[in-house]
């Protein structure tokens, strides 16, 4: 049995999510006394935690720098109790508080953007018409199976 995010003290999140910047990764996650952090760009780390390592995921707190309905969609899927996210879109924060999850975030905005800042966030676009965290996880498999190796 892991003790999650609900025996976390706000010093324990203040740290987590300062290590979410000092360590300019991409998110960092806890679940009892376990930490990882995470560097791969998107999506790549929850969607292999999800497939290799749920019991991680399950009532851990995320500290996240981006968070898309995607990111949203697994960690929902995952078990995920908690999440602070730099930024958030819209439609994950809805997600996300719809499943339960508590989130505390820096700045909302309408949809995620693209690295190159001219279009929507690929996966944020697939998965804007899904209502629940089920119907993203095939779209967003697609997607990552279509990635270079």
């Amino acid at each position: 049995m892991t003790h999650g995010a609900k025996f976390m003290n706000g010093e324990s999140r203040r740290l987590l999510i300062e290590m979410l910047f000092t360590e300019k990764c991409s998110c960092i996650i806890r679940n009892g006394d376990r930490i990882g952090i995470f560097r791969d760009r998107g999506v790549m780390d929850l969607y292999r935690l999800l497939g290799n390592d749920r019991s991680f995921l399950d009532g851990a707190f995320v500290a996240d720098k981006v968070v898309g309905k995607g990111a949203a969609a697994l960690m929902v899927l995952g078990g995920v109790s908690e999440l602070f996210a730099d930024v958030i879109s819209q439609s994950a924060l809805k997600l996300l508080e719809s499943n339960g999850v508590k989130v505390d975030y820096t700045l909302a905005v309408p949809h995620i953007i693209n690295r190159t800042k001219t279009d929507w966030c690929p996966i944020e676009k697939l998965c804007r018409e899904c209502t629940t965290a089920e119907e993203c996880l095939p779209l967003i498999r697609g997607f990552i199976e279509k990635l270079p190796q």
